[in-house]
């Protein structure tokens, strides 16, 4: 591990700063940035996904931990309160007074002269300049790979060349090679059917994306071109793939192959890339080969670290229709081993940039896309809902270790776009702020506030005060062990005037996108 993050950083100082960098985003599911030990938090989720300080329950990440240090972490990163809205603000760069993706199930609809024609628009309608595009725009050969969750959307729309999707959802169609769904029961409320095992569950209706998964390919080389009225092809497609995929096929594993293939191709072309990688890990999934399990978070692969590198244990699992045995080649439940595997799957993107000899030409960013369900997910309490991790990992960086700024989802798009070399348009608003001058350069802080949303709840942090979604004001000067027991302001005269000063000028920088009311549909031109 020494090794590999060494080299990389020998590339810093010589690395050609005019070269366009390879970019690679990794977006985790449903994390706080409290369940990573680079965050030093004092409490964590447990299996149900209450707070404990249980060191069984730790995620071990010694790979992030070592890329928090000779890369950079930041302390406070915000996205939105839940899943679309939060994929929303990243790949658009933009707000939901924009984009209008307020909530999940509160999605603007398109109004046309004065008639709202449609419940959900599409965020790539409302916002025309996707973080796709700008990669696209700029050269870059782009892929999308892992999570949809994009109500309503062709996929074949925001930006990407190829897409490897592990949809889990009503989004596609019925997949033929999967047994592993949860399907809705007609007349029975949260009901569903165990397509496996025949059995009826009260959870919701979903087909899996870890175990024996349902994989869908959108213009992949390996399948037949996709006529306009397809968007996807199932995998697996060839022989081979089909007589190998079952029970031990493991959805994560799949995307990372698909996505390794993919910069291989691309970097034997000559074109840099840009991929989003958008893991389910940290997500809840009913747990087919343990149907009575009451964890949220099904076991992954047995991995373990030997202080050099990460070994992976071949996963063994026999059986049918409810039972199984796994052999001991599947970890126990928990959100803390999806993390674990998490950081063994950056050792692989690492020594796989290391292997093709563009180690030094590649920008990777992990995040996460909300709070980790049950403590914070969906919630506008103080930060819970919205402060997710943040890694950086990039050749010429001038920043290391911890960063104490103040960082939005938001920014990762105006980001992309500049390390791509592409000038966004001075008439197309954009609320998110490049990272470039401050990883880059000699820039000491980012932004001076941040913001988020839950329909029409409003967030806003800056380095002395936060407002959450609820209305209540929180001194956030000095982080607390937990990373959220912030003491609550009520008397407004026992701050100093720099907190009060602050406040009145994040109140003034919210009012633009205070919109739910007003204008919550997007209004066709």
């Amino acid at each position: 591990m020494k090794r590999c993050l060494g080299i990389i950083l020998a590339g810093l100082v010589a690395g050609n700063a005019a070269a366009k960098k390879n970019v690679i985003i990794i977006l985790a599911d449903d994390i706080s940035a409290r369940e990573f030990p680079a965050y030093g938090s004092s409490v964590w989720s447990d299996l149900k996904g209450w707070n404990t300080s249980d060191p069984a329950c730790r995620a071990q990440t010694p790979v992030l931990d070592q890329m928090a240090e000779q890369g950079c972490w930041i302390k406070t990163t915000w996205a939105a309160t839940i899943c679309s809205p939060s994929r929303a603000m990243l790949m658009t760069g933009r707000y939901a007074h924009l984009h209008k993706w307020w909530h999940n199930g509160d999605l603007g609809g398109v109004v046309q002269n004065g008639k709202k024609k449609e419940w959900v628009v599409p965020f790539y309608v409302s916002s025309p300049l996707l973080i796709g595009h700008v990669a696209q725009k700029a050269g870059y050969a782009t892929q999308m790979v892992g999570k949809t969750q994009l109500k309503q959307c062709d996929h074949r729309l925001f930006g990407f060349d190829e897409g490897v999707f592990t949809p889990g959802s009503y989004l596609f169609p019925k997949n033929p090679h999967t047994d592993f769904v949860l399907a809705e029961v007609k007349g029975k409320k949260n009901t569903q059917i165990n397509e496996d095992s025949g059995e009826e569950v009260q959870r919701y209706a979903q087909t899996s994306w870890y175990w024996k998964p349902s994989v869908a390919l959108m213009n992949h080389p390996s399948v037949p071109k996709a006529t306009a009225e397809q968007q996807i092809t199932y995998w697996p497609v060839s022989a081979a793939d089909k007589a190998s995929y079952g029970l031990n096929t493991y959805g994560p594993d799949v995307e990372l192959d698909f996505i390794f293939d993919f910069m291989e191709r691309k970097n034997a072309e000559g074109k840099p890339f840009f991929v989003y990688h958008t893991s389910h890990l940290g997500h809840d999934q009913y747990d087919w080969l343990n149907p009575g399990s009451k964890c949220k978070w099904p076991g992954t692969p047995v991995i373990n670290w030997d202080g050099k590198k990460y070994i992976r244990t071949e996963p063994k699992i026999t059986g049918d229709k409810g039972e199984y045995d796994t052999h001991g080649t599947v970890t126990t439940a928990g959100i803390h081993n999806m993390i674990n595997y998490l950081d063994y799957q950056i050792w692989q993107y690492l020594n796989k940039l290391e292997a093709m000899g563009i180690a030094d030409d590649t920008v990777l960013i992990f995040c996460a896309d909300n709070g980790t369900h049950g403590y914070g997910k969906g919630s506008v309490e103080r930060q819970k809902g919205c402060h997710v991790p943040m890694f950086i990992y990039a050749p010429g960086m001038t920043k290391q270790g911890g960063q104490d700024v103040l960082v939005n989802l938001a920014d990762l798009m105006p980001t992309v776009a500049e390390l791509a070399g592409f000038k966004i348009p001075d008439d197309y608003e954009v609320n998110g702020e490049s990272l470039v001058p401050f990883l880059f350069g000699d820039k000491q802080t980012h932004r001076d506030w941040i913001y988020s949303y839950k329909g029409a709840h409003q967030l806003v942090r800056g380095s002395l005060v936060m407002r959450d979604g609820n209305g209540k004001w929180w001194n956030v000067e000095k982080q607390p062990d937990d990373l959220i027991s912030f003491p609550q302001i009520l008397d407004w005269e026992k701050v100093s005037p720099a907190h009060r000063a602050e406040r009145k000028k994040l109140e003034v920088a919210i009012k633009p996108f205070d919109q739910h009311a007003t204008e919550h549909d997007f209004v066709v031109p």
